[in-house]
């Protein structure tokens, strides 16, 4: 699964999935994003495994994608075809996410925002603490929520709320996420790690083959057209990044300041 921030640990029956680049505030990279995928997928050769929790070390779940790795917009050096490939790994991993066959449990503390808190919303569960906050801040870059990761928050918060946070990039406080229902439990932060664990062995005491068939059926009634809908969500990606909005967005980022955007 090779080199990288993401350590799989395993006691017993169940997994523990540890994005450990906290002072980096746990963000994302393409090389990240490939090594979580391959740890989500090992896990059908694991029939041990009968519950998951991916968590992070740090002050923060997750700043989402490192933005130093998406630059200002510039695409001259990759040819187009190759971009809209690579840019379709986001989707791929939480399609693995997704497809685990075991029932997977988030812990998010601090911060989870864009890529990071679509990795939460491709989970089954979500425990969080008093001080978590959840966003989608794409929009504030001038571009779209990607990753095929509209459905997941649709089906997680609902239609008028999910289009609220990725309409409008802000972060909301963790007890609006429990009565939205992002979050399945906010427990005190000294307490997340060990709720989410007595969750997990709940979990695995239960007949893995019933619980695994039940997660799958959920998930494909759920989202039986999200493939179908959310297909060009990277070539609405490949456009926002050739706009001027993007650019600005990217340098009022860097220079701590209101960004101002023309629909250019």
């Amino acid at each position: 699964m090779g080199e990288g921030p993401f350590r799989l640990e395993q006691h017993g029956h169940i997994v523990t999935i540890t994005h450990d680049r906290g002072e980096k505030s746990n963000a994302l990279t393409s090389a990240s994003l490939l090594q979580l995928k391959a740890m989500a997928e090992s896990l059908a050769d694991n029939p041990e495994a009968r519950a998951v929790v991916i968590r992070a070390e740090g002050r923060h779940f997750g700043a989402g994608m490192d933005i130093d790795g998406i630059g200002g917009g510039g695409h001259a050096a990759t040819p187009a075809v190759q971009q809209r490939r690579s840019a379709e790994t986001g989707g791929r991993l939480l399609r693995a996410i997704r497809e685990i066959h075991q029932p997977t449990i988030c812990v998010i503390q601090g911060v989870a925002t864009g890529g990071s808190a679509c990795i939460a919303t491709a989970c089954d569960f979500r425990i969080g603490s008093p001080e978590s906050r959840i966003g989608y801040g794409e929009v504030r870059l001038g571009i779209n929520l990607m990753w095929h990761a509209l459905p997941l928050a649709i089906q997680t918060v609902g239609l008028a709320r999910a289009k609220r946070m990725v309409m409008t990039g802000a972060l909301f406080d963790a007890q609006t996420m429990l009565d939205w229902g992002f979050f399945d439990n906010v427990v005190a932060a000294d307490d997340r790690d060990a709720a989410a664990l007595r969750m997990a062995a709940e979990l695995a005491a239960l007949p893995p083959i019933a619980v695994q068939m039940i997660k799958q059926s959920a998930n494909a009634y759920a989202g039986a057209l999200d493939q179908a809908v959310m297909h060009a969500d990277v070539d609405q990606w490949l456009l926002g990044t050739r706009t001027e909005d993007f650019g600005e967005g990217v340098r009022s980022f860097f220079e701590k300041r209101p960004p101002t955007f023309w629909g250019n």
